[in-house]
């Protein structure tokens, strides 16, 4: 599905193939689809890697962790996670 907002479609794909690669329970971090689009230049890339990531919980495919708690990733503040919706 592709993603209705201005989020990047190459993060959310990165976000989603990442995902895939990695066993049901497990998470990733926002930077590892940032650096797999944007090399060495993926810290500009860091939130728009977010906004890939708020993108897909509209969508329900993913949740946004902080210390393993579910959080809104447009409010959140530090490092967050990425994981499949449960």
């Amino acid at each position: 599905m592709a993603p209705s907002s201005g989020a990047d479609p190459r993060l959310v794909a990165s976000i989603r193939e990442l995902l895939a690669a990695r066993e049901a329970d497990k998470t990733i971090c926002p930077s590892e689809a940032a650096r797999a689009v944007g090399g060495d230049e993926w810290r500009e890339l860091m939130q728009p890697a977010r906004d890939a990531a708020r993108e897909l919980v509209g969508l329900g495919e993913v949740e946004v962790t902080q210390k393993g708690e579910v959080v809104d990733v447009a409010t959140a503040r530090g490092p967050v996670r990425i994981r499949r919706a449960r």
